[in-house]
């Protein structure tokens, strides 16, 4: 009996499931080190790198809990910009930046991501349609009440508490992605509602029939995806200086991989906050490694294409074999 546990317990799957993403990011880091020589692998980048990769950690760890409840959040890319702009709109127009960010995350985070869970509840529909549709509707008045022109003229105090660096090392986005990260992590682990998200996730009808209120916990997941959302905005707004209506495009495929290669089961109830915050890093360094070689966007796009067809089919086979184990 011990030896067919030992066995089990050094099978692949096992191996797979508990290490992929950290097998996935050294590879990669192997690979963009041996290709561009010794630049990618300076101290000086592999910091870029993290703070690159703060606003998909963000990112990456709201979408988780839409996919986390086997669904998908489509409009954080859209949502990250109207927050930007929002408080970006309202600093420039003398509001005090505390309360800026806080009216915009709220605004466009909160509230859209409430608007989102809401939706799904009342229409019965899958929240890839939802999200699909609020996505398009969430960007085109961000095009309006920007006049589908940048933000410019974000105070100096603002950049510097967000998007600056501690001791002109440790990068600000950094610390607030690993804190919301931590925050997420008690939440899953410590508290009854996380839990209960997973519960949901796994089995929605014995999640129903053990108590758990379906509509809440979906709203609740909702909205923690476009808190995260409004803060990657915030965070967005304070690297670059200015805020664009552009902001976003393309990064709710960035966030839906960096969540499905951390290994969250993208057929709900599997999946861990801290792996998401290494399939961010994963995201950041592929970004990071094939712009230093001169590689266009495009080639990102196909990357992150591939990634997520292959972490969600070998997710499929490896599911399978944990559950017939």
């Amino acid at each position: 009996m011990e030896q067919k546990k030992e066995k089990k317990q050094l099978s692949f799957t096992y191996l797979w499931s508990k290490y992929s993403t950290l097998f996935i990011l050294v590879l990669i880091v192997i690979v963009f080190g041996t290709l561009s020589g010794s630049t990618f692998l300076t101290g000086r980048n592999l910091i870029t790198i993290t703070e690159q990769s703060a606003i998909y950690i963000l990112l990456a760890c709201g979408e988780f809990f839409a996919i986390l409840l086997g669904g998908i959040d489509l409009s954080v890319g859209s949502i990250m910009a109207l927050t930007g702009v929002i408080s970006a709109q309202l600093m420039v127009g003398g509001i005090h930046p505390v309360f800026a960010v806080l009216i915009g995350i709220v605004l466009a985070g909160l509230v859209l991501g409430a608007v989102n869970g809401s939706l799904i509840n009342l229409t019965g529909l899958p929240p890839f349609i939802i999200t699909l549709g609020t996505q398009s509707i969430v960007r085109g008045i961000t095009y309006i009440i920007s006049d589908a022109r940048a933000v410019a003229g974000i105070p100096n105090g603002f950049q510097t508490a967000i998007g600056g660096k501690i001791l002109g090392i440790i990068p600000i986005p950094v610390i607030i992605a690993l804190v919301v990260a931590t925050i997420l992590i008690i939440f899953t682990t410590r508290m009854k509602a996380g839990r209960n998200l997973y519960a949901l996730g796994g089995n929605p009808r014995s999640a129903f029939f053990a108590g758990i209120t379906v509509h809440r916990h979906q709203l609740l997941a909702f909205m923690i995806s476009g808190l995260c959302a409004g803060l990657a905005g915030m965070v967005n707004v304070a690297r670059l200086g200015a805020a664009e209506p552009n902001a976003g495009m393309g990064f709710d495929t960035f966030a839906i991989a960096a969540v499905i290669i951390g290994g969250t089961s993208f057929f709900g109830g599997q999946g861990d906050i801290y792996k998401v915050v290494i399939g961010g890093l994963i995201i950041g360094a592929i970004n990071n490694g094939l712009n230093m070689m001169g590689l266009s966007a495009y080639y990102q796009q196909i990357a992150m294409g591939a990634l997520i067809i292959v972490a969600v089919t070998l997710d499929r086979f490896f599911g399978a074999s944990r559950k017939n184990a």
